[in-house]
């Protein structure tokens, strides 16, 4: 049978893992000489790893992740999260067992990094999930209430292996909301896994669900079979932001220098009034100085004197804003008097 043919009995076959590594494994086996059962199985092994991928690539894109993050990008030092357990969490063991987690923190300290890194993890692994802000998801049920299909989308997400529930606690919603969202929990209890981020204590989620009572239920069905992970109050935005505005001259100097060439690099000697810069030097010819002093300005160029004062008469003003002191004044307690020099 000629190569097209089985090209197209593939592609009827849906065969698409086959049809691509098709080639290469047949070139692989006429030049080792494999047997026909080997090269069968390398066939249906490259279909298999192709489905693999597709199916990956569909349960990530159904998931609606917002942003692509990976553990890997996650900086741990210097946090008190515990790295293990968010590995283990990572790894999707506890979907099997039907526990939920729960990740608490203050703002910037990377909850959400830390619950989309473990759902591409899982989904990796061969499960499914969905992402859903906790706002949009209440919304979404009102909705769905107001238009009779009540129950529609509780029924969809116990299919799945695992849901995030994004940023509980920011904005609260109606206690009509809050309801509906505790219906989703009750039907997902021991059926679906839940990951939660929020920043608030569970001492303070009755603010969000305006019932007390409703907020004790839902506690202890989403904490009863549950791993915490705490990430702290620190943000890391305002950790590198911080990084990034810090001035370049504060750099430490030696106080010691080894040699004349370190003195002189660290402290260099202020020039006198009216002396010439170094690149003044370099480019005055070796028979010293210019005779046409005109010759030594560029055209279009004048002799002026600089429009900026001195940075002795700039200050920080308590509104903080740049102001300008009056020059003169500045400069006219700063000289003695010619009746002192006189004196002198």
């Amino acid at each position: 049978m000629e190569r097209s043919q089985l090209f197209d009995l593939m592609g009827d076959l849906k065969l698409y893992g086959m049809k691509a590594a098709y080639d290469e494994i047949m070139a692989t086996a006429v030049k080792r000489q494999h047997e026909p059962q080997r090269i069968v199985g390398d066939l249906l092994n490259a279909e298999i790893s192709e489905k693999q991928a597709r199916s990956i690539k569909y349960q990530l894109t159904i998931a609606k992740l917002p942003l692509a993050k990976d553990l890997d990008d996650f900086q741990f030092e210097g946090t008190p999260i515990n790295e293990t357990l968010v590995r283990d969490l990572a790894g999707g063991g506890f979907i099997a067992q039907q526990r939920n987690a729960v990740l608490v923190g203050g703002t910037g300290t990377g909850k959400t990094h830390l619950a989309i890194a473990m759902a591409r993890s899982c989904i990796r692994s061969g499960a499914r999930g969905r992402f859903y802000n906790v706002v949009d998801l209440v919304n979404r049920l009102e909705t769905e209430t107001r238009s009779g299909r009540q129950g529609r989308l509780a029924d969809h997400l116990t299919r799945m292996d695992f849901i995030v529930l994004d940023e509980l606690g920011y904005l609260p919603f109606a206690q009509s909301g809050g309801q509906l969202l505790f219906h989703l929990v009750s039907r997902l209890y021991e059926r679906t896994s839940i990951i939660v981020t929020t920043n608030l204590a569970f001492g303070e989620w009755p603010s969000v669900f305006s019932d007390a009572k409703m907020t004790t239920a839902l506690l202890d069905r989403l904490t009863h079979h549950c791993d915490i992970v705490e990430t702290g109050n620190d943000s890391w935005r305002f950790k590198s932001r911080a990084d990034d505005h810090t001035p370049t001259r504060a750099r430490a100097v030696s106080a010691t220098p080894t040699s004349s060439d370190d003195a002189s690099a660290t402290a260099k000697t202020r020039r006198p009034r009216g002396s010439k810069l170094d690149a003044d030097l370099e480019c005055t010819p070796p028979g010293g100085q210019v005779s046409d002093a005109n010759q030594a300005i560029p055209t279009g160029l004048s002799r002026r004197k600089p429009i900026w004062p001195s940075t002795a008469a700039i200050r920080w003003s308590s509104s903080d804003k740049w102001s300008r002191t009056t020059w003169p004044a500045r400069r006219s307690t700063a000289l003695p008097s010619s009746t002192t020099l006189a004196a002198t």
